[in-house]
């Protein structure tokens, strides 16, 4: 799998005992469903997840190597236990599948394990691992569901539309609105002959979901140089450290349009700012020329919102944030040794607002289990507290620095209305000086309305910058996040890294990463900022 790129996964299940006759059909539907996924995705890596099993399994994985789509193979046992459901000719071609596979591992369980447990839960546990961790499931089936609760195909096909397991930990977040399955219609030996394809969940999302994939892939290919590895000792793990890598690239993109972002905003806040004084020069100073500047300063915001929802950097720059904590969770999750994958921890609004980010973090995770672990405090634990309190404090002096500019311009603000109120009584119409009346107080009136106006449009505009911030918001969360991770370095140090700690440690940084996208998904960049 592409160390660089987000995976687009493409799982399969189906009966092993087809019709001979249908094989040829069968395989131009799998290389039509496969060609039409890498056609729409031409920046992607796509893969196979497969368990190559005689019939179904093995005639998609035929379709992939002629398409030169990686074959990832989870077995739902051993091999040397899995050979002996297999004709000697099924053997063969599974032997050959796994001699070209990418990798090759045994599908870890999903539910609890029964005291005695058979060769069906074995089953179950592989088509429930495929069903869970890919985009697209591809059934070759004939469409009975009455052993929907099985080890079979309607079991695999139940699993990805409606997450019908109940897993040893948290719950399903595998569903229809972000799974796809295309139903191949094919007929079992006996059957009559079936023919068709189906499309089966929410077709508009996942539309949306690979095209958000690609759009990440073509972002990922113009990073140059991600940031440094976050483990301190290279690992011989290959997932976690393709979860490393993404990771840096992930946290360079959300850099990235974090910057443009902020731009955005700083440009607005400016461009209404101009605005006014511009409108202001116009109306009281009669400076004709100005209503052009105040059309280009409207222009310019209307312009610069545009680019703003055009290049969805806003978007991105939250959506990778998002991604970018999670693979960092999920990295050293496995360098701590534990098997927890991030994609059930996830908080409900990023199962449903980010789905892609989601599908991204299942498809990132699948392989074997880690086989050693690594001390993570002080490079998770204390490396985030630390990072906390270093953003609290950088926080803090924002919305010190914001509060004082809004005090500044409300000083300034009221000085200028005294100076207007004493101008008005001194020399403007409530005059209290005998004589003749001010010259050129028409002048200094409007000098005082654009001074004034100005000052509070500026105020008005420049603390929508910093609001859009959420300065007083983050740093609280900062805050509150230096204080769990110093209690969890406490509490790892009495208990060591036992899987319930790790989890928790994990959920907690995903919940707050969740508020954090929750509050921030408010800030879009607008014109009446």
């Amino acid at each position: 799998m592409n160390a660089d790129r987000l995976p687009i996964v493409i799982g399969v299940t189906g009966h092993r005992d087809l019709r001979s006759e249908d094989t040829d059909q069968l395989k131009a539907r799998v290389k039509e469903a496969l060609e039409g996924t890498m056609a729409r995705c031409p920046h992607s890596p796509i893969v196979m997840l497969n368990s190559l099993a005689e019939g179904a399994d093995q005639i998609c994985a035929e379709v992939a190597k002629a398409l030169s789509i990686p074959l990832i193979a989870v077995l739902p046992m051993p091999l040397s236990d899995y050979e002996a459901d297999f004709s000697p000719a099924g053997k063969e071609a599974l032997k050959a599948f796994l001699a070209s596979a990418q990798t090759c591992f045994v599908a870890p369980h999903a539910e609890a394990e029964p005291e005695n447990p058979s060769r069906d839960y074995a089953y179950r546990q592989a088509g429930i691992y495929v069903a869970t961790h890919c985009h697209m499931l591809i059934a070759l089936w004939d469409g009975d569901d009455r052993k929907k609760d099985g080890c079979g195909t309607a079991a695999a096909v139940h699993v990805a539309l409606s997450g019908r397991f109940v897993p040893k930990d948290g719950i399903p977040v595998r569903s229809e609105a972000n799974t796809l399955v295309c139903r191949i219609a094919a007929a079992r030996e006996g059957q009559d002959t079936q023919s068709g394809v189906e499309r089966l969940g929410n077709e508009q999302a996942f539309d949306r979901m690979l095209k958000d994939t690609d759009a990440w892939n073509r972002l990922a290919s113009d990073v140059s140089e991600p940031p440094a590895s976050l483990l301190p000792t290279p690992t011989d793990d290959p997932v976690t450290a393709r979860l490393d890598r993404l990771y840096g690239l992930a946290d360079a993109i959300s850099l990235r349009y974090q910057t443009r972002y902020r731009r955005i905003l700083a440009i607005l806040a400016l461009c209404g700012t101009l605005l006014t004084l511009s409108f202001l020069l116009y109306d009281e100073a009669s400076l004709h020329a100005m209503i052009f500047v105040t059309g280009l300063m409207l222009l310019l915001m209307v312009l610069c919102q545009r680019f703003a929802r055009g290049a969805d950097c806003h978007k991105r720059y939250l959506e990778n944030r998002v991604l970018a904590e999670s693979l960092r969770t999920q990295a050293f999750l496995r360098y701590a040794g534990s098997a927890a994958e991030v994609s059930s921890l996830l908080p409900l609004i990023q199962q449903t607002e980010t789905a892609w980010v989601l599908c991204a973090l299942c498809a990132c995770a699948i392989g074997d289990a880690p086989k050693g672990s690594h001390d993570i405090r002080a490079d998770w634990v204390e490396a985030q507290r630390a990072y906390h309190e270093r953003a609290s404090q950088k926080a803090a002096r924002k919305a010190d620095g914001s509060d004082r500019f809004v005090r500044i311009a409300l000083i300034g603000s009221a000085a200028l209305y005294i100076v207007a109120l004493l101008f008005e009584l001194l020399f403007g119409g409530f005059r209290l000086l005998p004589g003749e009346p001010l010259e050129n107080a028409e002048f200094w009136r409007s000098v005082l309305k654009i001074l004034l106006g100005t000052l509070s449009a500026g105020t008005l505009f420049i603390a929508g910058y910093y609001g859009k911030q959420s300065l007083a918001r983050k740093r609280a969360d900062h805050v509150r996040m230096a204080g769990f991770y110093a209690r969890m370095g406490e509490q790892l140090a009495r208990t060591g890294q036992t899987e319930a700690t790790l989890r928790h440690l994990a959920r907690e940084e995903l919940i707050e990463n969740g508020n954090w996208y929750a509050y921030q998904s408010d800030n879009t960049p607008d014109i009446s900022l």
